[in-house]
């Protein structure tokens, strides 16, 4: 489950992206430089092989440690991508390009918005979409929207099996989440049920009106920390999965933000602020760059690594959860003073990596010893993660 939103204005895109998977499917940032490719050369996605590309551009992405295609990312032309598993009423194939894969190839095959579209909308039609994309029950399967921008515009792109629809987008917000959007094809091909299940009319409700009034990557950095109108609330269906920033412990269904992404897109240039761990509402948001690669330590698994940046971040994030009336109030002000020196006067990515690691352990160390005040249910839930993850808090 995500939420992807866009703000559109002369001279100005802005962009972000919640991505929404299982607690342990630990997320990577991941940067590859432009490359030329042999006549014939053929490539492997996550369960398919499909011809390769001549000319592959610089991407960065942010993708989940087991699959080939990513959740979200951006190429060195100043287009960003984020894609939303959707419900739909069209039969699932057993196997195809999954939705992170077409994110991927597009960001490696397009140079504006209008080609992304292009690029998944013909690899759609010719390969199909399928094959499983869930970490704890790899058989779950979906199809896909998609958010494309570039310093220009935007679009929306709905499917449904090998059908699709697009909308584009020339000025104000525009928000998506689990369920197709686009009038006509939504009434045509949701599968209700599931989408209701999702929340994600209630998170696309939220993400749609506060992006209107977006000013800049801080608004949409405390959108995406958003817990909703009633503050972070746990059902015992889907956990908190009613707002932007997801927090798991449904007895159906579970599902945590593990990756951010903001993106602010100029004709002169694009800047990225990741925060490369789960749960924006812990972390930080950290400048980086399309063409400038950074030795962040060893990938990630499903295990717990202290030497991970994201397993080191996710133990703080588990402890924070267990009471964060008590919690938030050690880092929050820290972490947002942080923040506001970087937007206003970005560092170099690898400082500013360094500067959030090391606040990471002071806020580790304030913590105080705290009593797990969340629902039985959702208690009984972690416990069963941490668990499969080696973890003990």
């Amino acid at each position: 489950m995500c939420d992807t939103m866009v703000t559109v204005s002369p001279g100005r895109v802005l962009f972000a992206k919640n991505s929404d998977r299982d607690p342990n499917e630990a997320q990577l940032l991941e940067w590859h430089p432009r490359r030329s490719h042999p006549s014939g050369a053929t490539l492997r996605c996550t369960w398919i092989e499909i011809p390769q590309a001549p000319e592959t551009w610089a991407v960065l992405l942010s993708r989940p440690f087991w699959m080939w295609g990513a959740e979200m990312g951006a190429n060195e032309h100043g287009v960003v991508i984020g894609n939303e598993a959707v419900f739909t009423n069209q039969p699932y194939a057993r196997i195809g390009l999954t939705g992170m894969d077409l994110l991927r190839l597009a960001l490696e095959r397009a140079a504006t918005a209008t080609e992304a579209v292009e690029v998944v909308t013909h690899l759609l039609e010719r390969h199909g979409q399928g094959g499983g994309c869930g970490h704890e029950k790899r058989s779950f399967t979906y199809h896909n929207s998609f958010l494309a921008a570039d310093p220009r515009e935007a679009f929306v792109l709905e499917t449904a099996g090998r059908l699709w629809e697009v909308e584009r987008v020339t000025t104000g917000a525009r928000s998506i989440s689990n369920g197709l959007t686009i009038p006509g094809f939504a009434g045509a091909h949701s599968d209700f049920l599931k989408t209701r299940v999702s929340a994600c009319r209630a998170r696309q409700t939220l993400t749609q009106a506060r992006a209107g009034s977006a000013a800049g990557p801080a608004d949409l950095m405390a959108i995406l920390r958003d817990h909703g109108p009633g503050g972070l609330t746990y059902r015992l269906l889907n956990g908190a999965m009613a707002a932007p920033c997801m927090h798991a412990g449904g007895v159906a269904t579970g599902s945590q933000t593990t990756a951010s992404w903001v993106a602010e897109l100029t004709p002169t240039g694009a800047r990225h602020w990741v925060t490369g761990t789960a749960a924006p509402c812990t972390g930080t948001f950290k400048p980086v760059s399309v063409t400038t690669p950074l030795d962040l330590g060893p990938a990630p698994s499903d295990r717990y690594d202290p030497a991970t940046l994201w397993w080191r971040h996710e133990r703080f994030h588990r402890r924070v959860m267990q009471d964060p009336a008590a919690s938030f109030p050690t880092f929050i002000a820290e972490r947002d003073g942080i923040e506001a020196r970087w937007l206003a006067s970005p560092p170099e990515p690898e400082a500013a990596f360094r500067e959030a690691d090391e606040a990471l352990t002071r806020w580790e160390a304030r913590l105080p010893v705290l009593q797990d005040r969340r629902p039985a249910f959702v208690r009984r839930y972690w416990a069963k993660r941490d668990r499969r993850a080696g973890l003990s808090l």
